[in-house]
């Protein structure tokens, strides 16, 4: 069955950096454009960075332009999401997510577009 495992959260200063990674099984991840979406406290959960299924065109959330990367290697069935230059503001539970529907007018962002989510890591970013 299609699985989706996030992996590398975890407790980091204001300043560091981390590498997300999200490990794709029971589906050819080549298929698939992959987004990377984060949910806080008390917040909704948001969009973060998106790659189509051709790795050069890449999309991000204004909050985190120039500070993430997303990436993929189809074969390893894995995508990344390398985090510098962390804020108190990123703290959230980071999730990978498989697109499967596009809608004309619905942006990447936008959640129902995905019909595979992975359980979420981590991500604390605190002095």
């Amino acid at each position: 069955q299609v699985q989706l495992v996030e992996s590398g959260g975890n407790l980091v200063r204001p300043g560091g950096s981390l590498r997300l990674s999200c490990a794709a099984s029971g589906f050819s991840l080549d298929y698939y454009p992959i987004g990377w979406f984060r949910q806080a406290p008390g917040k909704e959960r948001e969009g973060v960075s998106y790659i189509e299924k051709n790795p050069d065109t890449t999309y991000y959330a204004d909050s985190v332009k120039g500070r993430f990367t997303i990436s993929r290697d189809d074969a390893k069935d894995m995508v990344y999401l390398q985090m510098n230059s962390l804020e108190p503001e990123d703290t959230a539970v980071y999730y990978c997510a498989r697109r499967t529907h596009y809608r004309p007018g619905y942006s990447w962002s936008f959640l129902a577009e995905y019909g595979d989510w992975g359980q979420g890591t981590q991500v604390t970013v605190s002095s």
